[in-house]
C-alpha cells in the first residue's frame, strides 16, 4: 500500500519505519526537509497541499503539531494547524481512493478537571478553546471521511529522556495539589498506530494511554528520593486533572 504521512515528527517517523519494514511505499509531508532515504518527502504548506503527482494514496496518517510561530496565541496556533488544515488536506486527496485516515488528536478533548475517571466511552465536552478546538478537527475529518477516519486520543507522550523530570525534581520543592498525569511512551503510540493499518473494523476513536494514572507530586518525590533530593511538601489533597483509562479492547492487541 501507499501510505502517506501529514505530519512528520518523532512519531510518525517510528511508524513510518515499521510500515516500510512491512513493504509499504511511504510517502511524508512537513515544513523542513527529512532525511529517512525510504520515504519520498514533500516540502509543503498544508494548508496549499498538492499532491496531484504521486501516486495513489491507500492510508493516510495525520499527526500535526501546532505552529512555532511567535506571532500566533495558543489558539490561533491550534485553530490554524487543526481545523483550517482540514478542508485543503480533503481537498488535496479527493483524487484519491483513501481506505483509511488515522487523525492523531489528544485527551484535552475531555474537560474534566477534578481528578475524575475516563475512558473510551466518556463524552467529549472540552474546557477550554484549544479542546474545543480539538474536536472541531475530530468532527470534520468525521464529516469528510465518516467510513474511513479513525480518531487516536493520546495521553502525554513521553520517550527515552528524563531531563524534564529531573529538572522539575531539582527545583519543586513544594507541590500545590494532587495532580493526575497520564502517559503513554512514544514506542507504544507508535505501535498501537502501526496496528490500526490491520484491523478490519476499527473503532471510531480511541484512547491511547498506559493505564497508569498517577499524582505528578508521587512522580516527582520519587525521583528526588532516588537522587537524594530534598523531598516536596504536598501543600493541599485537593485533586486536579482527570484519571485517563483505554476502556476499549484493542482487536488483537495487547493492553498498554
Amino acid at each position: 500500500m501507499h501510505i502517506l504521512f501529514i505530519g512528520y515528527g518523532k512519531t510518525s517517523q517510528r511508524v513510518a519505519k515499521q510500515l516500510f519494514q512491512q513493504d509499504h511505499q511511504i510517502t511524508t509531508v512537513s515544513r523542513s526537509a527529512k532525511e529517512d532515504d525510504f520515504a519520498e518527502h514533500l516540502i509543503q504548506d498544508i494548508h496549499q497541499l498538492d499532491l496531484s503527482q504521486i501516486q495513489p494514496v491507500d492510508v493516510v496518517y495525520v499527526l500535526l503539531a501546532p505552529s512555532r510561530n511567535t506571532t500566533l496565541s495558543s489558539v490561533e496556533a491550534y485553530q490554524q494547524t487543526y481545523v483550517d488544515s482540514v478542508q485543503p488536506i480533503v481537498n488535496a486527496l479527493k483524487n484519491h481512493s483513501v481506505k483509511r485516515i488515522v487523525v492523531v488528536s489528544s485527551t484535552r478533548v475531555y474537560g474534566e478537571n477534578k481528578g475524575e475517571m475516563i475512558n473510551d466511552d466518556s463524552p467529549t465536552i472540552p474546557s477550554d478553546e484549544q479542546g474545543r478546538l480539538l474536536l472541531k478537527m475530530e468532527q470534520l475529518w468525521q464529516q469528510a471521511y465518516p467510513d474511513e477516519c479513525v480518531i487516536v486520543r493520546p495521553t502525554g507522550i513521553y520517550g527515552t529522556s528524563t531531563a524534564r523530570m529531573v529538572k522539575m525534581a531539582e527545583t519543586t520543592k513544594a507541590y500545590p495539589n494532587i495532580h493526575w498525569s497520564n502517559r503513554i511512551h512514544i514506542d507504544d503510540l507508535a505501535n498501537f498506530l502501526v496496528h490500526l493499518l490491520h484491523v478490519e473494523h476499527p473503532e471510531k476513536s480511541y484512547i491511547c494511554t498506559d493505564n497508569k494514572p498517577q499524582p505528578l507530586h508521587e512522580k516527582i518525590l520519587k525521583i528526588q528520593h532516588e537522587l537524594g533530593l530534598s523531598e516536596l511538601v504536598l501543600e493541599n489533597e485537593r485533586e486536579t486533572g482527570k484519571r485517563i483509562f483505554s476502556g476499549k479492547e484493542k482487536e488483537g492487541y495487547k493492553k498498554f
